[in-house]
């Protein structure tokens, strides 16, 4: 009974963490972003008036991947340092997660300077998805991969 307390326990506390890193993500991406990242997922205006003509399904998918590329991070860095105990394995995860989030924004911030126009406001703009997005979206979990590639 206690192992499983403790499981519950583990289970929560990195849940928590994890949580916060990915709030922490989307703060950035929306940082990074012109505007206001929510704006431009529920397609409203300066008013505040939500119209489906405003919202930018490109910012949704390049959102969507990076928060998935985070997650993914963090999801390694749980599997392979979270079973052992609290500590060490904690500060890893953390440490991994904040690397994620940061390697993201660099990505984001090079594959704009290589690609034609802005990208960053290219993939907020409303109407269908933008080409680009699929770009920042790829590179976004090409970063996960590398990242979680390094912790296992």
């Amino acid at each position: 009974m206690t192992d499983l307390l403790n499981a519950l326990f583990h289970a929560v506390v990195y849940a928590v963490v994890s949580g916060a890193i990915l709030i922490v993500a989307y703060y950035v991406l929306d940082l990074v972003t012109p505007g206001h990242l929510g704006s431009h997922l529920h397609g409203s205006d300066e008013d505040g008036k939500a119209s489906v003509h405003l919202q930018s399904r490109s910012a949704a998918l390049v959102a969507s991947a990076w928060m998935i590329s985070n997650a993914l991070v963090l999801f390694t860095a749980i599997w392979s340092n979270g079973a052992t105990s609290f500590g060490w394995p904690l500060v890893w995860t953390v440490s991994f997660g904040l690397l994620g989030v940061a390697l993201n924004a660099a990505m984001l911030f090079a594959i704009d300077a290589v690609t034609p126009g802005n990208l960053r406001q290219i993939v907020t703009e409303p109407g269908p998805v933008r080409p680009l997005a699929y770009l920042a979206g790829a590179t976004a979990l090409s970063v996960a991969a590398i990242v979680c590639a390094s912790i296992a």
